[in-house]
Parts: C-alpha cells; structure tokens; sequence
C-alpha cells in the first residue's frame, strides 16, 4: 500500500470509511474535511470558502485575491469534490509545472500541456483525462483552442474551468494576451460547466472585462481588499542603490529577492553582495534548467538568503516567509509592481517591499517606451524575418512550436534587440505569434523495432551495445510506450560527455531504432496562424494606438507612485479600485521617511527657492533637490509635492518648471 493510500485510509478511520485517492468525491466530502486531508490546513483563508462554494453551486465566479491569498485551492478542492476533471488554463509553464508537481506529491492526478510538448504525449495526456483518472489538466491558452484538444475535451467529465492569471483576457489590462480571447469558446462545448476566473492584479475596468469576456451568465465577484496590513512599502530615492541595498540586507534579516531589470545586473548584484558577506545568486531565464532549478532549491531551503533576478523568478514559488523584496529600478505598471512586491509577507509577518529610485529610472522608462512600439512597417520587417529564419514556406507554420533564440534571430538579420522584442510583442498582441519563458522538457524515447531486430542491431553496432542495455535496463516499458530519459544521470552512469550521449541516441533515431526527441531548454515561438506575406500583415492601427495610450498611462502612474509623497498603499489600493482606504501606518511616507509635516514658514522658504530655481530653467527632480543640502531631502520632496498637487509646478517628461499663471 502507498504512503498515500495509507495517509488516505488512517485520515478516514474516525468516519470508518476506507477510500482511495480517485473515489474521494464518492463519499461527499466538505471542502474543509478535503482541506484539512490533502493541505493539512485546519481552516480557509478569507473568502476562500465563499469562492468554494460559489464554484460548487454551478455559478461563473470571478475571484481577486492578492499574491499569496490562495488562489489555487479556490479552484482545486471544488474540483476534488466533485466527480470529473478541472480543466486549468494557465498561460505560465513555469507556474503549470509547479502546481502539477505539488499535486502529485499530495497523491492527485494531474498533468499538464502546453508549448513544446511532443505531440505523441499530448495525445497519451489527452486519452489519460478521458479513460484515467486524471483530476486536473493544465492547458496553456493556445493549446485549448486547437481542434485536437476540443475534440477530445467534449468527451472528458469536466466539472469546473479554471481561468488563472485571468487579467491576461482584458486588452486594459497590463498583460494582455489574444488566446485567452479564444477560451470562452470551449463553453460551446461544455454549456453547463462553471467558469472560475481568478487574479491577483485587475483594476475596475479589467474586471468588467474579464466576466464579459468569459460570457459570464451574471456578475458574480469575490473580492478580498488587496491592502496588505503586514507590507511596508517604501520608495528610498537613492544614486548610490547598491549601496544601499546592502544596507537594507544588513538591517532586515531573513529571505529576500532583490528585481532588476537585466541578466548581466543579476551577476554583477549578487557578486556584490557576496563581496559583502550577504548570501546570493541568481537567476535569469539564459541559466539551463538544472542551474535555475538547483538555485531556486538553495533559495527555498536558506541555504542562499538572497536571490537576484530579473523577473523570470517568482511565479508560483510557494515561499512564505520572504522578508523583503527590493526592486532595483521601476517596473513599467503598478501591476507588475504590486505582483512581485507582493511576494514578500506571505506568512502574514512583518516585511518590507522598497523600490530604490532616482532621476534615471524615469528616462530610462521613458526611452524604453519609445522603443516599444516601432513603426508598422518594423513589425513587418520581422515578422518577414521570422520566416526566413525557420525556413517557412507561405501557408505554412500554424500551431507549429520553434525553440528560439532572440540574440541568435536578431544578429542574423542585423536587428536591433530591443526593438525586435518590441515587434514580437506587437505580433503576439495582434495573436500572430507566441512567446513563451524558456521550460525544461526532458527528452523521451520509444524503441520502435522488435526484440531480435534490437538483438541483431546491437551485434551489428558494438559501440552502441552498451548505451542500449543500460536503457533497457534502467527504464521500464521502452518497447511499449515512451520513457522519459534523465541524460544527466544516464551520461554519469555510462561515463560519457553529455554531448555525445546526446549524438548517440541521434544515431539511434536516425537509424530508425528509436524514435528520440531531445530534451529542450529553450522560449518557444509558436505561429498562431498562418504565415503570410508580410505586406499583408493585419495589425489593427486603433488597437495599436490604444495599447500605446494605455501603456503611457501605466508608466505615468508608475512614476507618480514613485514621486508623490502619499500613503503608499492608499496609492496601490486607489489604483485596483479601493478609494476609501486610510493610510498605512507603516509605509516610508506614513512613517515620517519621507513625508516630513512643513510648517508654513518652512514651507514658503522651500517654495521661494524652487520658484526662484524653476524660473531660470526647468530641472530633474534630482537636480532640484541636489540644490539644497543632504539632510533637507525629505523636506524639499513633500514641499515639491504640494507644489504639484497645488498647480504651482508643471511637469513634463523629464523636468519640473514653475507655472507662470501663478
């Protein structure tokens, strides 16, 4: 008998029933008793169990909790207690596979697919959710709405959809993404089966949008407030912000994730801060899978207190007791910032989430705004580029998946990175093409010939004697279906370079022995549609100008949360829509960091100086507090804040000038 089985049976004694793990829904079962057996958990979190039993009811329900509210058993345990299958729609792999793996090692069934997936295990995944007992299948968008997976939905017992990251189906939002536009379709197919839409980011309008897209019957949403009474944010104005993010480690013990905006940033950091004995690494999508996967691990245990990263790090890491999350430059939306700085506190603990800002941070957002939306006919030249560089044929290409270099593709056609990224982001918004992260798919391997035709291989090819026994021998089931080969450990084993393990079994699919996909570590590229002349190319010019707009707007609203000298949360709340909250009490403003009460004398001397400053020329932010010493900074930012708030000062892009109508 299993671990789980027997966890299972001794859980059951005191109502003297005896299950296994695929009958538990047979014995009507409460969320709560299904909470406590496979999470350990004695109760629900706020407005957990509200969302439960909505879903359990038969009613489309929108749930917005904050990072780290719970999320993911709001659509688990209903699907648990029920008979059938949770269809999952997910558009992050990284987040899929963690949550699948977290299943399993609670004894559930669940599996997952999405980009990059051989095609022979999609269809044994797919026939598994129909005729098995799967629980949970994990789909990324693009892949529920090919045929394939429809067809062979309409035959699973599906008895809830689960719409994660949901923000991703409203063109508002900061993170829109055109499959999620297709997922209302699959309720063609399924008309009685509930949506559960959940989001840890959306904004008013993004909420609206969400249920109308879903083709909700009625509004139904469940909102926990996202204050997080715990989370001290702050933003420190710093030119030195090494510097003081060592400072900040030094002070506040505990785990911690510092965000930064490159690869390169990610070493230079964490060199620094070994340099001055604080524990990190780092982490970046380039790394190879075992190198992020054995750094994360060192994460997860404190065995490494700090990790650097950009902001590949973070999503779905179930890491409670993060203490501080330190950005090294502004993110571009207030949803990215609230989403990662929200990783902090999970445990309900004191923590901080502080942003180091100056002058630079603005231009560089600024400039990397003008480099987000290239000219029409840009998109065009790569998008023409893309066909040449995976060899495709007009016609051809839709749904297919490519690994993709971005720096390889960008040098070959002599294109500026930047601006190349910026174009395929305009191509996957308009649904052409999709980017996906890099994710680890192991290789996997079937022997197609018979036993003696394998026997009389083997005499015939001595060299490849040995590679062969130790599969057949360390793997079961290779003649009837396909078996996941750890090259790792199998190189270890037989003593050999990894690379030429690798050009061996290439040799053996070659020679039609057996048929081998390698292993793939790579972002994807999938063409969504088509490929078709690039003059022809279809980008909606009043989509194209709407996004733009909106993504200034976002940026604008970043920087004023970085600049204005308000209750910080009150600023994060007013923006998702909470407009009557009080201040924090723990925030750099609130506390006095900051925000610094002027009396009315103070307050007309900074202000007769900065008229007198402003009315030779305009100036930085840094420019004008540099003009006065070091200790009145905090000072001189709330006089310059009520200056703007009272019309006295205008700003521009990049400078403050004083407004002569005053």
């Amino acid at each position: 008998m299993s671990g789980t089985l027997i966890g299972t049976a001794l859980f059951f004694r005191l109502k003297k029933i005896y299950i296994t793990p695929k009958d538990y829904c047979k014995v009507n079962l409460s969320p709560l008793e299904v909470l406590k057996h496979y999470w350990g958990y004695p109760a629900f979190r706020p407005l957990q169990e509200e969302i439960i039993a909505s879903a359990l009811a038969g009613k489309d329900t929108l749930a917005l909790l904050p990072t780290g509210g719970g999320k993911s058993v709001c659509f688990q345990i209903p699907a648990l207690c029920q008979e059938g299958i949770c269809l999952v729609i997910s558009p992050l792999i990284a987040l899929m596979k963690d949550q699948v793996s977290q299943l399993q090692k609670r004894g559930i069934s669940a599996e997952a697919i999405y980009s990059g997936i051989h095609y022979k295990d999609i269809d044994r995944i797919l026939d598994n959710c129909i005729y098995g007992n799967v629980k949970f299948l994990y789909l990324s968008p693009e892949r529920l709405s090919t045929e394939l997976a429809q067809a062979r939905i309409a035959q699973m017992n599906v008895n809830l959809i689960a719409v994660d990251e949901a923000h991703c189906i409203s063109q508002w939002g900061y993170d829109f993404r055109p499959p999620y536009l297709e997922i209302a379709a699959i309720r063609e197919i399924l008309p009685t089966i509930p949506v559960l839409a959940l989001t840890a980011t959306a904004t008013p309008e993004v909420v609206k949008d969400i249920q109308e897209n879903l083709l909700f019957l009625e509004e139904n949403v469940f909102q926990k407030s996202f204050q997080r009474s715990n989370l001290s944010y702050s933003v420190l104005f710093e030119e030195g912000k090494t510097k003081k993010l060592a400072e900040i480690l030094k002070r506040v013990p505990g785990s911690a994730v510092v965000y930064v905006r490159n690869r390169r940033q990610t070493k230079e950091i964490a060199h620094f801060l070994n340099r001055n004995k604080i524990r990190a690494s780092y982490y970046h999508a380039g790394l190879n899978s075992e190198e992020r996967d054995q750094r994360q691990e060192h994460w997860m245990n404190n065995k490494i207190r700090v990790m650097v990263s950009t902001n590949a790090f973070g999503m779905g890491i179930d890491k409670a007791d993060v203490r501080v999350v330190v950005h090294m430059e502004l993110p571009d939306s207030l949803e990215a910032y609230f989403q990662e700085a929200g990783r902090a506190g999970r445990d309900g603990k004191k923590s901080y989430a502080v942003l180091l800002y100056n002058d630079s941070d603005r231009i560089k957002l600024e400039k990397q705004y003008e480099q987000a939306f290239p000219p029409i006919e840009e998109v065009r030249r790569v998008y023409r580029a893309l066909g040449s560089f995976f060899q495709l044929a007009l016609g051809g290409g839709e749904g297919q998946s490519y690994d993709f270099d971005i720096v390889r593709f960008t040098n070959n056609f002599q294109l500026n990175l930047m601006r190349t990224y910026s174009a395929l982001k305009i191509l996957e918004q308009a649904g052409w093409i999709l980017l996906t992260e890099a994710v680890f798919i192991p290789s996997t391997l079937k022997i197609k010939v018979s036993k003696d035709a394998l026997y009389d291989y083997q005499l015939r090819n001595p060299k490849m004697d040995k590679l062969l026994k130790a599969i057949l021998r360390t793997y079961q089931g290779a003649f009837s279906h396909y078996i996941r080969l750890r090259e790792t450990q199998l190189a270890r084993f037989l003593k050999v370079n990894p690379g030429d393990l690798r050009q061996a079994l290439s040799k053996l699919h070659k020679d039609q022995i057996v048929d081998y996909q390698p292993q793939k570590d790579t972002p994807q590229l999938i063409f969504l549609k088509e490929r078709i002349n690039a003059d022809s190319l279809d980008i909606n010019p009043r989509l194209y100008n709407f996004r733009k707009e909106r993504h200034l707007e976002r940026i604008k609203t970043a920087i004023q949360y970085a600049e204005m000298a308000r209750c910080r949360s009150q600023q994060l709340l007013a923006y998702f829509g909470e407009t009557s909250s009080t201040p924090c009490g723990i925030c750099d403003v609130c506390t006095g960091r900051t925000k610094t009460e002027l009396n009315t004398d103070a307050f007309e001397k900074y202000k007769e100086k900065i008229e007198f400053l402003l009315k030779r020329e305009p100036l930085g932010l840094q420019e004008i507090v540099n003009s006065f010493a070091p200790k009145r900074r905090d000072e001189v930012l709330q006089a310059i804040s009520y200056l703007l708030n009272e019309g006295y000062l205008d700003k521009t892009a990049e400078k403050y000038s004083w407004n002569k109508a005053k």
